[in-house]
């Protein structure tokens, strides 16, 4: 392994592999930029994070058909301003809980054996109907919109998405 390189020179001058890098230029590093500042891709460590702003199309919000767009708030029956508008929510689902017709049916089987059959009828089913209905005032102009209840759970995540855009019209 006393061999010098045999591809090294072979009439191909100064040819080295690579881009070429302009004179008085950094060489490159591995992973990091040569103008990195202090802290390079950590978060800003004082005024935490700025406030969401959406550009013309950037929607921040979408409940039904109820869309927050940059400072308004657009509907099909028009565009409402943001600033200053009121935001309501109606739950008007419920949750139902009744014996499904297979336990009856499994219960009345199995009666014979020693009433052991009676244990289905306590088999329950849980079924939420209905819908929560958000209504947004502003500009003097007022909008409604229903949305309908997927469980118990969509009430509470209704309701954040609603004081999410409380937040944003208090801006």
């Amino acid at each position: 392994m006393s061999e010098p390189n045999p591809y090294a020179g072979g009439g191909q001058g100064d040819y080295q592999w690579g881009p070429a890098e302009p004179p008085g230029a950094t060489p490159y590093g591995y992973g990091y930029p040569a103008d990195a500042t202090p802290g390079y891709g950590y978060p800003p460590q004082a005024g935490g994070y700025p406030a969401p702003v959406g550009g013309p199309g950037a929607p921040l919000l979408a409940l039904g058909d109820i869309t927050v767009v940059g400072d308004s708030i657009v509907t099909p029956a028009g565009t409402l301003p943001l600033k200053g508008a009121v935001w309501n929510a109606t739950d008007m689902s419920r949750t139902e809980e009744k014996i499904p017709t297979h336990a009856i049916v499994l219960a009345v089987v199995f009666f014979v054996f020693c009433f052991l059959g009676l244990l289905f009828l306590l088999m329950k089913e849980k079924q939420t109907i209905g819908f929560i209905q958000i209504t947004v005032t502003s500009g003097g102009r007022h909008h409604s919109t229903m949305i309908p209840a997927q469980g118990p759970q969509t009430f509470p995540w209704v309701m954040g998405q609603l004081n999410y855009a409380r937040s944003l019209s208090a801006m």
